[in-house]
């Protein structure tokens, strides 16, 4: 079972993020709405000062300087109110956006670092395949499936020949090249739904659900034939392959423990072969 809880956060936050920004849009909007709105009650109570200055201008009526004085102070009172008003909610609008946008780049954060949490709990750093205890998770998972809906599983445990000959000549960081050239051939090869693992060192481990024995030899077909650049020289990667089938009611480590025995035999069986060439020069 892989480690969910880090994969999700990383994702929560950057939905959260996405809203806040969303929010920041919205917010935006609203702003040029208020400004459209001050401007069409700033000559709205415009025109309604100039009607009542107008009549009272062509008119001699006793009184109508009082009133029109009086009507005049109650519309600029008004404009006033409203232009306070105004410029009250642009500043709370203000104040808004700018905690959101600390919201943002606080999340952002949150996301990066959590992102650094998950490959650090989940993935190899040498190679980016799933490390050993992620491996051992999902196949757990992988075996609850296939004996709840009866799917075939296989697992393909890998050993890498030659990589202390390779590190004691050539340096570590050649090793390392080797081992990281190997993990992206692999990733390449299998199928999406596949996982890879690097079991450590020089071993990985393949889950392979549903999948059909000439698929698993297509596999390590595709494997076949690489090489890496060491010290202007091409080291051929080989390397000894074992598999084995979910058998119904064992367990993980059973199944684990019958892939390493068939990783073993390849191994020595390849041992022995080399010797047999050797012994027959």
């Amino acid at each position: 079972m892989i480690q969910s809880a880090p994969a999700s956060t990383p994702r929560f936050a950057a939905r959260q993020a996405d809203q806040i920004r969303t929010n920041i849009r919205h917010i935006g909007r609203r702003q040029w709405f208020l400004w459209i709105t001050a401007v069409l009650v700033t000559l709205l109570l415009t025109a309604g000062m100039a009607s009542f200055a107008i009549p009272g201008l062509l008119t001699e009526v006793q009184d109508s300087s009082f009133l029109l004085s009086q009507a005049m102070r109650g519309l600029v009172g008004l404009v006033l109110l409203f232009n306070v008003y105004t410029i009250y909610q642009q500043l709370q609008i203000h104040r808004i956006q700018r905690q959101l946008c600390d919201q943002v780049e606080a999340l952002g954060k949150v996301e990066v670092r959590t992102e650094e949490v998950y490959k650090m709990a989940v993935l190899d750093p040498l190679t980016g395949l799933h490390n050993r205890r992620s491996g051992e998770d999902h196949l757990v998972t992988e075996i609850s499936r296939s004996q709840r809906y009866g799917r075939p599983l296989t697992i393909l445990a890998l050993d890498l020949n030659g990589l202390k000959h390779v590190n004691d000549k050539f340096g570590h960081a050649a090793g390392d090249e080797l081992i990281r050239s190997f993990a992206e051939r692999l990733k390449n090869v299998i199928r999406g739904t596949d996982l890879a693992v690097r079991v450590g060192g020089d071993e990985f481990l393949v889950l392979l659900p549903e999948c059909k024995p000439e698929e698993v030899r297509h596999v390590l077909g595709r494997l076949t034939g690489l090489t890496v650049g060491c010290a202007e020289r091409l080291i051929e990667v080989s390397f000894a392959a074992g598999w084995a089938d979910y058998r119904d009611g064992e367990s993980a480590a059973e199944l684990l423990k019958r892939a390493d025995d068939a990783l073993y035999v390849n191994k020595r069986a390849d041992q022995e072969q080399k010797l047999q060439i050797v012994t027959a020069k």
